[in-house]
Formats: structure tokens, sequence, C-alpha cells
């Protein structure tokens, strides 16, 4: 069964970002802007973790977990260092993330010409 609500859930989300798109007509740039806020405001009320235990890589994988992951890391941050935790917890979770996507963007630049 988990397999299912992980797939359920993520779903579910990309469904929202798909009616994002087709209904609300929301460039890609503002849809996933969206969701990252969704998945911060939604980590601010402490539901991202409850979703996060029961579908598993549905909650994870979709973009919304990053605006999880700022809140979070901001949140625990701002409880064991002070205010400046909130600035430093963003990236101390993030970072991992943050990087492979830097690294691999330019691995693909360089390994991919563009036409045009």
């Amino acid at each position: 069964m988990t397999y299912v609500w992980a797939f359920v859930v993520g779903g579910g989300i990309c469904v929202v970002g798909q009616l994002l798109f087709d209904v609300a007509k929301l460039t890609p740039a503002h849809t996933m802007s969206l969701l990252v806020v969704i998945g911060a405001l939604l980590d601010a009320v402490g539901w991202y973790d409850p979703l996060i235990d029961f579908a598993g890589a549905g909650a994870t994988v979709p973009i919304t977990s990053f605006g999880n992951a700022l809140v979070h890391g901001a949140l625990t941050e701002l409880q064991q260092v002070g205010w400046i935790g909130v600035i430093t917890g963003i990236f101390t979770v993030t970072s991992a993330g943050i990087s492979a996507a830097i690294v691999f963007s330019f691995l693909a630049a360089i390994a991919v010409r563009p036409k045009g």
C-alpha cells in the first residue's frame, strides 16, 4: 500500500500543478513558485511531515518538498541557534540539492549542444 499512496499523493500534487497550467494559465515559473510556497506553508502549519510519513516518496519527490525543506530547516535552526538560524537553516537542509542541481546542470551544458 505504501507504493499506492506514494503514487496517489505524488500524482495529486502533479495534477494540481497541471491544473495551474491549464485552468489558471500560469507560467511554469509561477506554477513552480506557487507549489514551493504551498509546501512551505504546509510545513509551517505542521502538515507536511505527516504527509511524508503517510506517502513517503509521493511527498518528498515533488517540488513542494523543497518548500518544506526550506521552512523545516529554518524553524529547526531557529529553535537551536536563534534568529540567525532562520537564514543558516535554509542552507543547511537544502545545500546538497542545490549543489547537485548546479553540478548536473553544468555537466549537461557541457555534454549537450543547444540547437539554434
